[in-house]
């Protein structure tokens, strides 16, 4: 509908200029919004405004002129009006609206698609937690958002790809191997002081004990590194079993786990760092390897290989994102946690230094999670072992319920997530009450057949009846539908999704609470039935994006 007003603007001012009432042929780029109140109509454009300085003229005379030549042959416009300096409004006769439901009826599944993508190819590597431990609830929010975001993406035409990156190389690595070989000597009878740099969670001790079960007590005859070295690969590789099904769990399929250590083991690390020291981009000071950040807008430079020979965290990442880009990748997109707001800068510079633009790189930040239990904060400390662990959450309030929560609000904003709600089936429950739209309608829809309503296809002269201001709200609210999934993969802002299923909902409520669906008027009730069917599919459709199902039963 937008689409079709910003066609009549247009055609309208090319017919001014042509009949003389309009002295410049140039026409900008028409924008046409929704206006926030109801009084103002359902469209407002500003274009009187913007074309005033290209025509000389006040802008409420262009808005006269455009008005003027307004040809509207589809009876789209039930009246127009001038409002402020040169504001145009438009109301739509409530007719117009049907053929959304026509739209939305025939596209099915593809409703709302677009190929503003065209193409591009994007990847999102997301959680991509150090198999150190569990995954807790913070992670399950960067999930739920990188998730949603690449379904988004591809739903708007971009060709996407999920990845997680897997940091099993590094000080955190060796850390573990230590942590469980220390467990594994007092499993073995051994005295040990168990340093507080430690992770001290319970899983440590399960790890300890799945290897002595295997090794007996055949580590401890081993040079100690070596020894905690197996201790390391056997820990992630176990961990980061537990993380994939958690993750299938909640819904989440990658299309690639990338390994760190596969970068040093194809020499991809040296490699780059031996091209930017040729370049003079990396530079020799007080025996560490720096590279020159500063020259690409980070605050200073940063070390990529210590004194001792070590490589840091930051080496590896600069080898990984190069080979990102290698791989043919148009876009990167990394989601992390908010603590990594830092590491930003640094990131940008390295993508500019290896000669892409800062634009073919984003990064998402995901705020903090804070768990309550019926408004009551739970203590959370990974490293302490004091932590819900995602899978807890998923088995106490299910995945929908986690994975919607988890949306209902802007990444970068702090998340309040309360146990206690979450499994409640009241309309406090955000999850519930989308969910609960679509198992009222597919109930409508059984009872419905049951009375013999079986006429659920299309019928011009049924829908015609659809005439009520709800029905009207109804139809505007799932119009707008494309242009929300647009401005979410564009912004890669996954919550407006969240946010319009949630209004939906309660313009569905609304309506259904006014109005019976299943009335003893045969055309009337194959209309209602068409309109409600429409709202349950953008239902499905919205749902299905964010990784929650559509169930058809409460």
């Amino acid at each position: 509908m937008k689409q079709k007003i910003k066609n009549l603007i247009i055609n309208a001012a090319g017919r001014a200029h042509q009949k003389g009432d309009l002295p410049s042929a140039d026409i900008p780029e028409v924008e046409v919004e929704e206006p926030r109140a109801e009084a103002h109509g359902d469209f407002s454009t500003n274009i009187a405004l913007v074309m005033a300085s290209i025509q000389k003229m006040a802008p409420r005379k262009i808005a006269d002129a455009i008005i003027a030549h307004l040809q509207d042959p589809q009876e789209l416009i039930a009246k127009t009006e001038i409002a402020g300096p040169g504001f145009i409004n438009f109301f739509v006769h409530p007719t117009a609206w049907h053929p959304v439901l026509r739209e939305i009826l025939d596209a099915d599944t593809a409703y709302g698609a677009a190929d503003i993508g065209q193409g591009q190819k994007f990847q999102v590597e997301f959680v991509s937690s150090n198999p150190t431990g569990p995954l807790h609830v913070g992670h399950g929010r960067g999930a739920a958002v990188g998730d949603a975001v690449a379904n988004i993406l591809a739903f708007c035409g971009y060709a996407v790809q999920k990845e997680y990156y897997i940091n099993d190389s590094g000080r955190q690595i060796r850390t573990l191997g230590r942590s469980v070989f220390l467990r594994y000597r007092e499993l073995s009878g051994q005295k040990v002081e168990f340093p507080a740099e430690c992770y001290q969670g319970a899983y440590i001790r399960d790890l300890a004990a799945d290897i002595k079960t295997q090794k007996g007590d055949g580590l401890l005859g081993q040079p100690e590194e070596d020894a905690i070295m197996e201790c390391a690969r056997f820990a992630a590789d176990k961990i980061l079993d537990g993380i994939r099904d958690d993750l299938k769990l909640f819904g989440v399929e990658f299309d690639c786990w990338f390994s760190e250590q596969s970068l040093y083991d194809g020499g991809r690390v040296d490699e780059i760092l031996k091209h930017f020291r040729k370049q003079g981009i990396i530079y020799e000071k007080e025996g560490a390897l720096w590279f020159k950040t500063s020259d690409f807008g980070d605050e200073k430079d940063r070390v990529v290989v210590k004194a001792n020979g070590e490589t840091t965290y930051f080496a590896s990442d600069i080898a990984y994102h190069q080979d990102k880009y290698d791989r043919g990748f148009e876009r990167v997109v990394d989601v992390w946690g908010a603590d990594h707001h830092g590491y930003i800068p640094r990131m940008k510079a390295a993508i500019e230094a290896c000669g892409h633009r800062r634009g073919q790189f984003d990064v998402i930040l995901v705020q903090l999670v804070n768990l309550l239990r019926a408004g009551e904060p739970m203590a959370m400390s990974t490293r302490a072992g004091e932590f819900e662990t995602l899978r807890d959450v998923i088995n106490e309030v299910g995945r929908d319920a986690a994975r919607f929560i988890f949306l209902t609000r802007h990444y970068e904003s702090t998340l309040d997530f309360d146990l206690e709600i979450a499994k409640q089936k009241t309309n406090d429950n955000p999850v519930y009450y989308v969910q609960y739209v679509h198992a009222r309608i597919a109930s409508i829809m059984r009872k419905g057949t049951e009375q013999g309503a079986d006429e659920i296809s299309w019928n011009d002269q049924a829908v015609a009846h659809i005439t009520e201001p709800e029905e009207i709200d109804l139809i505007k609210a799932l119009a707008r539908y494309p242009d929300i999934l647009a401005g979410s993969a564009k912004s890669m802002e996954p919550h407006r999704v969240t946010y319009y299923l949630m209004e939906l909902a309660s313009a569905f409520h609304t309506y259904y609470n006014k109005h019976r669906v299943l009335t003893d008027d045969a055309l009337v009730r194959c209309g209602r039935l068409n309109l409600i069917l429409a709202v349950q599919k953008v239902i499905r459709n919205g749902l299905t994006l964010l990784g929650v199902s559509a169930p058809d039963r409460m």
